[in-house]
């Protein structure tokens, strides 16, 4: 097997959103020149979001101007609103990330709407990002449940997802926030999707809550997934789901991946040493990846 995955490193993002001591941007672009080093391609660095909700976005504007210019690394950021996605233009971001929840209870807790509100907002977004000529991921959000409002069934996401289609983003990324997702769900949802959409280009974004994330990984790559969101050392979590954990861990995943005979063209043992590099700023609480702790 000779297939690419491209990896999508969220952990400069997703990862430190929940990480209470401030990582100074200059270490952040340390971690950012590390991943460049080890040959990922795709790096999702901030949020264009209330940086009182989520301080360590603080210094998204100055984080983005001193990004290094790489002619085959791109950037990503996440936007939720009509500010966010100005702010991510007037910094120079051409790549962002949206994303709604099935679930109606995190939905208010993590937008502050409901989710009629927020697919007005999502068709919006889509439509302002194409008149930017900027590239735009649409996510949905607990797609495999969450703690709140329990399982989510069929009919609503392919309901959710039809009309996401509809908005023509760039791609589609299913995202199983609380990490409660299991393989034969993974199976169950990823084969009806195909069947319904059967042109659709799907990116997964995993959580390892329950530490059976990368057997979630290879149920899903029986369905021709292609691109993978992944944490360097596992780390992250959502603020509004307690106890939850980090995306898969890169390394871990790496590791899976070429196994099974998948390229990533990604140096394991450099992203391992940056997770180690982390962990000794910010203590091990925070990480569910274990390769780290071999090859760091």
């Amino acid at each position: 097997m000779s297939s690419k995955i491209n990896i999508i490193e969220v952990g400069i993002r997703d990862g430190l959103q929940v990480v209470d001591k401030f990582i100074p941007t200059e270490q952040k672009l340390d971690f950012i020149n590390g991943f460049i080093d080890s040959g990922i391609k795709n790096i999702q660095i901030t949020s264009f979001v209330n940086p009182k909700k989520v301080p360590q976005t603080s210094d998204a504007e100055d984080l983005v101007k001193k990004l290094p210019v790489v002619n085959d690394v791109e950037y990503s950021a996440l936007i939720f609103n009509q500010r966010g996605i100005e702010r991510a233009i007037e910094s120079g971001i051409k790549k962002v990330e949206t994303s709604i929840s099935l679930s109606s209870i995190y939905s208010k807790k993590n937008l502050g709407i409901g989710i009629d509100e927020s697919i007005d907002k999502l068709k919006h977004l889509i439509k302002f990002a194409s008149e930017n000529d900027m590239d735009i991921r649409a996510g949905l959000q607990c797609v495999w449940g969450c703690p709140y409002d329990g399982k989510v069934d069929h009919s609503t996401i392919i309901k959710k997802l039809s009309e996401i289609v509809e908005m023509l983003p760039s791609r589609i990324s299913l995202c199983d926030t609380s990490g409660m997702a299991t393989p034969n769900e993974i199976s169950a949802l990823l084969e009806l999707i195909n069947k319904t959409f059967p042109k659709i280009h799907l990116s997964l974004h995993l959580h390892n809550t329950y530490g059976i994330g990368l057997v979630n990984l290879f149920h899903a790559l029986q369905f021709e997934i292609k691109e993978i969101d992944t944490s360097f050392g596992g780390i992250g979590g959502s603020p509004y789901i307690s106890r939850s954990k980090g995306n898969i861990a890169t390394e871990d995943t790496i590791y899976m991946l070429e196994k099974m005979g998948y390229g990533t063209g990604i140096n394991i043992k450099k992203i391992a040493k940056l997770s180690k590099t982390l962990n000794n700023i910010i203590g091990p609480s925070y990480f569910s990846g274990q390769i780290y702790k071999i090859l760091g």
